[in-house]
Order: C-alpha cells, then sequence, then structure tokens
C-alpha cells in the first residue's frame, strides 16, 4: 500500500508515519508539506522523516499531480491548525482548510486513490453547553478555523462514492509529546507552564468543556480511517473521534497537572474575557465502529510525556518560542520568507 500523509512536517505528522511505519511495515509512505513548521524540532536525534521513503515539498494549494501517481490512501492533515492563526490569516485557513482539502480530495479521486482520511475538528460544535454533542447534533462554529473545518466536510460529501472512501474524524483537541511539539494547545500549554514557571494561570473561568486526544491515538484513528469497510459507516462517514473519559473542564486539565507535577500554582484569570468555545462530546459512534483503535493514552501518560520532554527546555519564555505556530509565522512573513498569503517568496 502506497499512502501519502498531506501536511506531515507538522505536530501530528511525525507521530503518524512513525505509527504508519510500524503497522505497515511493507507500505510505502510518502510526505507531502510546504515546511513552515520543519525546523521545530524537540530535542530530536534525527528528522523525524527517515521513516518515510519520500518526501515532497509543496504548498497543498498548489499539489502537483506526480505526487499522487499510484497512492492508494490519502492522510490529510495539512491546516492552518488553530483560532488565532485562524484570525490572523482567515483567507489562507480558508483556502487551505476548506479548498485545498477539496481540490487535493478531487485530484486524489482522479488519481486512483481508494480511501481519504481528514483530520477535521470538534471546534465545529463552538458554544456547545453542557450536553455532550454527537454527530447528529447542530453545529455552531464560533472562528475561521471551525468554519473551515465544517466547509471541508461538506464539500468532501460531495465526492465519496464505493470507489473512493471519505472519513471526517473530528477530532478532540489534541495533546501530548511530539518531535514538532506545538505549545498553542490547551493541555501542553499547562505542563508547559507547570515546568518553567511553576505556576497555571487559566485564561477564562475555568468551567469550557474541551475534549481531548492524545497524538498516539489519533495516528491509531487514522489507521483506521483508512482500513475500515465502506460497510463500517458508509463510503462518506463524519465521526468524532477521542473518548468519553477524556471531555475535560479546563479548570480539571489545570488541576490535573498540578495534581500529577506537584508544587505548581492554579489560577484563574478573572478578568480574561469568557470563553465561549466550549463543547462536550460524546464519542459512542467511533467507540461501536472502531473497538480496536479506541484511544489507549491516559491524561497521566499524556501529562508525564510533555513533562519528561519539557525539563530539557531552557527557555522559560516557551510562549516566545518556535513551538508556537503563529509565532513562528509571524517570524517568516517578517524576515521576508513569507507573503501575507503564506506562500514562499522564493516561489
Amino acid at each position: 500500500m502506497k499512502i501519502l500523509i498531506n501536511g506531515n512536517l507538522g505536530y501530528i505528522g511525525p507521530i503518524v508515519a512513525a505509527h504508519f511505519r510500524q503497522t505497515f511495515p511493507a507500505s510505502r509512505l510518502i510526505g507531502h508539506d510546504i515546511g513552515y513548521f520543519a525546523g521545530c524540532l524537540m530535542d530530536a536525534k534525527c528528522f523525524p522523516e527517515t521513516t518515510l521513503d519520500v518526501q515532497h515539498y509543496g504548498d497543498v494549494r498548489r499539489l502537483r499531480p506526480e505526487v499522487l501517481e499510484g497512492v492508494d490512501a490519502v492522510i490529510q492533515l495539512a491546516a492552518i491548525s488553530n483560532d488565532p492563526m485562524g484570525v490572523a490569516f482567515e483567507k489562507v485557513t480558508a483556502e487551505v482548510n476548506a479548498d485545498a482539502v477539496y481540490a487535493n480530495a478531487e485530484h486524489a479521486k482522479a488519481a486512483g486513490v481508494k480511501a481519504f482520511a481528514f483530520a477535521s475538528s470538534c471546534s465545529v460544535y463552538g458554544a456547545g453547553g453542557d450536553d455532550a454533542k454527537s454527530e447528529m447534533s447542530a453545529l455552531n462554529p464560533l472562528t475561521a478555523y471551525a468554519r473551515s473545518k465544517i466547509a471541508a466536510e461538506e464539500r468532501l460529501a460531495s465526492l465519496a462514492s464505493a470507489d473512493f472512501k471519505v472519513t471526517s474524524l473530528r477530532f478532540a483537541t489534541a495533546c501530548g509529546f511530539s518531535p514538532r511539539l506545538r505549545l498553542d494547545l490547551v493541555l501542553n500549554d499547562f505542563v508547559a507552564s507547570a515546568v518553567t514557571s511553576g505556576q497555571i494561570t487559566i485564561l477564562s473561568d475555568g468551567t469550557p468543556w474541551r475534549p481531548l486526544i492524545h497524538v498516539k491515538d489519533m495516528a491509531r484513528a487514522l489507521e483506521w480511517a483508512i482500513v475500515r469497510p465502506i460497510r463500517e459507516g458508509g463510503d462518506n462517514l463524519v465521526v468524532n473521534v477521542g473518548s468519553d473519559k477524556w471531555n475535560y473542564q479546563v479548570r480539571e486539565l489545570a488541576e490535573g497537572v498540578r495534581d500529577q507535577l506537584g508544587d505548581v500554582k492554579v489560577s484563574i484569570n478573572k478578568a480574561a474575557q469568557p470563553d465561549k468555545r466550549s463543547y462536550r462530546v460524546d464519542f459512542s459512534l467511533f467507540a461501536k465502529l472502531a473497538p480496536q483503535h479506541q484511544p489507549c493514552q491516559t491524561l497521566q501518560t499524556a501529562v508525564a510525556g510533555l513533562a519528561n520532554g519539557l525539563r530539557r527546555f531552557s527557555n522559560g519564555d516557551f510562549r516566545n518560542s518556535d513551538f508556537i505556530r503563529l509565532k513562528v509565522l509571524n517570524d517568516l512573513r517578517n524576515g521576508g520568507q513569507l507573503t501575507d498569503q503564506l506562500t514562499w517568496t522564493a516561489q
């Protein structure tokens, strides 16, 4: 089997590549990425891409036909990947997260690809309240990022067929250690704060709900998405991916980090604006369809892995580091390497 990981040089990509190499040892693994974050490595002894057979560099908005030659399955990770980046680059977010996803899938289908797995997000539920949201619940996107994920899901549905299986995985919020770590994710931020300063400041009243999933469990779900029989979910499946046990309020996450690491002060920023993004999620459909690919990691293993990696983090000002994605993009723009449309100036 030949598998293309589109957007592999980010936070999730190295974990997916390593998992797929172990799970599909005879497969041919292909990477494709624009390379914004290729150098944002944390304690890596070598480039994670050594597990791949081929690495292509390019913009998903202009995917070259040769990248899809002979490919059986596509893992679509490439995205402008969070709400602050969506605010700063709203037009590009729509182009990359929706337009390019549809175009890539259309070209993949024409090239004979059989399975397309799209990394969507539970953020589509937005201000969801305390009731657990199922795939049938109303969507309430509050950000450009969430709106782009909905647009991609809707457009992908038109391409699904018996010969082109589409799976849109509405992932819970990612967490856990990766060679290309992100510290602009809630649990990762809390652990980094605890390790570097001994303090966690919650930038809300602590009540918003956030379901979480470890990056290793995301890789297992993506494996399932490309191998699942069409009879299990149909040719176009949209499914919440995570575990009911991993529905946490933000305050509970901070307290969990404190309880595990010790000697950490947790405070709430009472002057902060209320965070309307709050959603509990029902993951029962995923549990039914993918019993052998359910999340295996725990909050404790996620915190321990992050803390172990971050103890070697020499710069206490982690929010001004290369592990904050928006900061990297702004540095590249200010240095003249990226345009305002996030294309390389050398191209």
